[in-house]
């Protein structure tokens, strides 16, 4: 297929099936899991809703496992998780979103 001068051809991304998604899910958490024990915070592009939504789960899933809160932040072109604050008796809910809840 031609394309125009300087016309580029969309970029078209297949989405990811249920089992990749399962599967995505379980390994990125190891790496992430990883990444907040020896940094804080691990950064990632995630520039589709369906990223972003992968990468809220593996959040989550990391904060139970670690047993800490998390946190994750996207901007529509990154994702940034990172560990919460430990929360105050009596201040639960306040603050910032956990990826726990």
């Amino acid at each position: 297929m031609t394309h125009p001068l300087g016309a580029q051809p969309a970029l078209r991304r297949t989405p990811l099936s249920a089992e990749e998604k399962v599967r995505a899910e379980a390994n990125f958490s190891s790496v992430v899991a990883q990444q907040l024990v020896a940094n804080g915070r691990f950064r990632v592009s995630a520039d589709t809703p369906e990223m972003v939504e992968l990468f809220q789960a593996v959040a989550r899933r990391v904060g139970e496992t670690l047993q800490r809160p998390v946190v994750s932040y996207a901007n529509g072109r990154y994702i940034v998780i990172a560990f919460g604050q430990e929360e105050t008796p009596g201040l639960a809910g306040r603050g910032a979103l956990s990826a726990q809840e």
